[in-house]
């Protein structure tokens, strides 16, 4: 899809020199980087959602388990 958008000279430019650089053309660049901050504020929200669920619980752990745990770190070398 073809679309037009405005950019401040300087991140026009130095985002050319980029696309030259990697021997791509300014739409794939363009592209990448789309890509990468769409991706990035995907997990972004994912960690929100899972913090909304973690909240929710409990954050104690059972002393079984705690105890099994801790046996199991003194035979670990360090």
């Amino acid at each position: 899809m073809k679309t037009a958008i405005s950019l401040p000279d300087a991140l026009f430019k130095s985002g050319d020199t980029l696309a030259k650089r990697l021997g791509v053309s300014r739409s794939e660049l363009y592209a990448r980087a789309l890509a990468e901050f769409v991706a990035r504020h995907r997990a972004d929200r994912l960690t929100q959602r899972l913090n909304v669920v973690y909240a929710r619980e409990e954050g104690s752990f059972d002393p079984a388990f705690a105890a099994a745990q801790a046996q199991l770190l003194v035979r670990e070398d360090w």
